[in-house]
């Protein structure tokens, strides 16, 4: 089974979404990746999650990518002594402290000692997803008073966030180190990890993981948007969650930023996802609006590797049309000229190493002549990432003897995954791309391929080699005698 698209979809699994015909079926609506959210459900209900996907991969005989994503602190406030909260009228006092008394219309509980070590007079605070916000007059170690300049209704352990500082938090709560061992013994493929604000909470999560699976930055805080160059360096790949990102900062402000983060992910060969909210209204309705349309082409005239459903797929009413509607937007998108004129006027140029000139010479004779696809043998995913990075107009088929990095590749642009016995000599290695080539439909026998790859074979890092192969193997034998 070959995609008829470069994008990714990447779906996640919920409530709607947990039997084995349904994984199936959103599988082959379109969905690439399937995300376990960690913020939800036990760890039995992933286990069975987890434990359906890979049935799944082995009875369609495709690697499927599985995204584990870690909660990150949540920062919410106490209790209210009313059990439908409290009203917070514009310019009224209000006060958050340590103390654990029930709240009212004046104070309530804020459980989180770092929050008050980080605040300072004039800093924002933002509560229930942004609908109240407060100015902090003055604070100490233990309280903060405020004047509300957005009221609204304020009720139980509504989330809090902080847009304007950095907050003393690790990106990783104990829930979330339970939960990233749980997911690497698994057998995840990524992790995404929530609450990153600087380069450092990914390299704790990397440590952590010890190379079970790829680390990928969500980022949805400003400090992590200040820091981002930094955190892009050290992460596997990068999420851009615009939920968050739309709450603490301001919403005209999401979309150039989108842009930014998904044009630097590209230009470092790393893989960037475009969540949140893209498909919304299908939760609820079979069919999206136009504005929910746009934005999901708009996410793949960008480049983006992949693009996400969160609760359409996990808990709305329409999981299989929601994957089948993103599916057919990045058909369309990409069969527009337009797509192409943007993806090549918006592409770096790279020419530091010798992978990365053999990767950009493999793009450039491809779309010279009638080749039908660029092959790469790889042993981690980084030389398929390298020509992912090209956004080439032909398909990319990574070819790779370990299952572990086919499922990684699984969400990189444009690759198709396919497994091959492990290579020693050069004249097998040509012989194998070629007939993945075919089998997989991507060219016939009086087609031709560029192979790329690297001697020695089976080393990280060894791409040296440039091909132009037929995918008639007499020919191969007569070029490359034994």
């Amino acid at each position: 089974m070959r995609r008829l698209r470069n994008v990714k979809i990447v779906a996640t699994l919920g409530p709607a979404s947990s039997t084995y015909e349904m994984i199936r079926a959103l599988f082959e609506a379109g969905a690439d990746v399937f995300r376990l959210n960690m913020s939800h459900g036990t760890h039995a209900e992933q286990r069975a999650r987890f434990d359906i996907i890979r049935k799944v991969e082995a009875d369609v005989g495709r690697p499927i990518c599985v995204l584990a994503d870690l909660q990150g602190p949540k920062l919410r406030v106490g209790t209210f002594a009313s059990p439908t909260g409290e009203e917070l009228v514009e310019g009224a006092a209000f006060r958050l402290d340590l103390n654990a008394e029930p709240g009212d219309s004046t104070r309530v509980q804020l459980p989180h000692p770092e929050i008050f070590a980080a605040l300072e007079p004039g800093s924002s605070l933002l509560v229930n997803d942004g609908k109240i916000r407060l100015i902090v007059k003055d604070c100490g170690k233990d309280y903060a008073n405020c004047t509300v300049t957005v009221g609204g209704t304020i009720s139980n352990r509504k989330g809090v966030n902080v847009p304007d500082v950095v907050l003393p938090l690790a990106a990783l709560s104990a829930k979330d180190r339970d939960d990233l061992e749980f997911a690497c013994g698994l057998g995840v493929d990524w992790l995404a990890l929530s609450f990153v604000q600087r380069p450092e909470d990914v390299i704790e999560a990397k440590q952590l993981a010890k190379g079970r699976a790829a680390v990928l930055s969500k980022i949805e805080k400003p400090a992590a948007v200040k820091a981002y160059t930094a955190i892009l360096q050290v992460s596997d790949g990068i999420m851009v969650a615009r939920g968050d990102l739309g709450v603490e900062l301001p919403v005209t402000s999401v979309p150039p930023i989108q842009k930014r983060l998904v044009r630097e992910a590209r230009a470092a060969a790393k893989p960037v996802i475009v969540a949140t909210q893209m498909l919304e209204s299908m939760i609820e309705s079979p069919v999206p609006t136009r504005a929910e349309v746009s934005d999901v082409a708009t996410a793949i005239y960008e480049g983006a590797d992949a693009v996400m459903l969160s609760a359409e797929s996990a808990a709305g009413k329409y999981p299989i049309e929601a994957v089948t509607t993103m599916n057919n937007v990045a058909m369309s998108v990409e069969h527009d000229p337009t797509y192409r004129q943007i993806i090549e006027a918006s592409r770096s140029i790279h020419r530091q190493t010798i992978a990365d000139g053999i990767v950009a010479a493999a793009r450039e004779i491809a779309e010279a002549t009638n080749i039908k696809a660029i092959a790469c043998f790889t042993q981690s995913g980084d030389t398929a990432s390298l020509v992912a990075r090209e956004r080439p107009r032909v398909p990319i088929i990574a070819l790779t003897p370990l299952m572990s990095t086919a499922r990684k590749m699984s969400l990189i642009w444009g690759t198709h995954c396919a497994i091959t016995p492990p290579q020693d000599r050069f004249k097998g290695a040509v012989i194998a791309a070629v007939r993945a080539a075919r089998s997989d439909g991507f060219a016939d026998l009086e087609d031709m391929i560029v192979l790329t790859a690297g001697v020695p074979f089976n080393v990280k890092g060894t791409t040296n080699i440039l091909r132009v192969a037929p995918c008639d193997e007499r020919l191969i034998s007569q070029v490359d005698p034994e």
